[in-house]
């Protein structure tokens, strides 16, 4: 379990885990908990970028409706604060099912976070697999 001794520090991991608790093991609508209302994703598998929360919540509901994750974890993150806004940025390591297969995977994930209304929303994201 990962902790961090500056507490926005941890309030800002502890959101991100909850987040990704919601896609991972979850119902993937919670996401509106999280996902900034003008949130952007440059993602592994699209090539345009997604553009507004309701349109990530969506990438990520399609990637959830075709895979059934078996593992998640979240390897080595760092987050930088800057006033009201954070980097966060991670390793991940992940195993699931898709089209009678396993998969297993790991890359590397870099979220934006912004502070409104005394919570975090994650408004940017941009994932990968690690290099060939």
């Amino acid at each position: 379990m990962v902790s961090f001794a500056d507490p926005v520090k941890q309030e800002i991991w502890s959101t991100l885990r909850a987040m990704n608790d919601a896609w991972t093991k979850g119902d993937p609508d919670d996401l509106s908990k999280f996902f900034h209302h003008n949130m952007v994703a440059i993602t592994a598998t699209d090539r345009n970028r997604l553009e507004g929360g309701a349109a990530c919540i969506a990438g990520w509901k399609d990637f959830c409706s075709a895979a059934r994750i078996h593992r998640w974890e979240e390897i080595d993150p760092t987050i930088q604060v800057y006033g009201n806004s954070a980097v966060v940025a991670y390793y991940f390591d992940m195993s699931f099912e898709m089209g009678g297969q396993t998969i297993n995977m790991g890359g590397r994930d870099m979220l934006f976070f912004v502070k409104e209304s005394e919570r975090w929303w994650a408004v940017a994201d941009q994932f990968s697999p690690y290099p060939a």
